[in-house]
């Protein structure tokens, strides 16, 4: 058939179907929430104080133990070694029973050398402890 400029064509409109894109979009959808909720962070919560509970309230009640940024340890601002940072503990808690260790670390001491503080707290018997930043 010759289609002259006359004649009137019938023009079928195409459509798209997009009902099988839309499930799809459906199942990964369903697919995400089922598996986000099995989905756990693993971490830490930490709590930290308002600027005011942080201050330390009187050096007389804590066992204040500091590290210096060359791992040198200060038990009330006297030098000792970390060999006898437990002996120190014991005497002070015994003297303070009501005392809290309260570790001022410096940035640029070892994460080992709080530790060890730490520990020899635990081994004095004394589980109340604080970390302080270093001012």
């Amino acid at each position: 058939m010759n289609k002259h400029l006359g004649d009137v064509e019938e023009v079928e409109e195409s459509e798209i179907d997009i009902t099988p894109m839309l499930d799809v979009v459906f199942i990964l959808l369903i697919f995400f929430i089922v598996t986000a909720t099995f989905v756990k962070e693993s971490g830490l919560d930490v709590s930290r104080p308002d600027n005011q509970e942080a201050k330390v309230k009187d050096e007389k009640d804590n066992i204040l133990i500091t590290i210096g940024p060359n791992n040198g340890i200060w038990v009330n601002r006297r030098k000792t070694d970390v060999r006898r940072v437990t002996a120190f503990i014991e005497r002070l808690h015994a003297e303070m029973p009501e005392a809290t260790v309260v570790i001022m670390p410096d940035g640029e001491s070892s994460t080992d050398t709080l530790i060890k503080v730490m520990d020899a707290s635990r081994e004095a018997n004394v589980y109340s402890i604080s970390i302080a930043n270093a001012q």
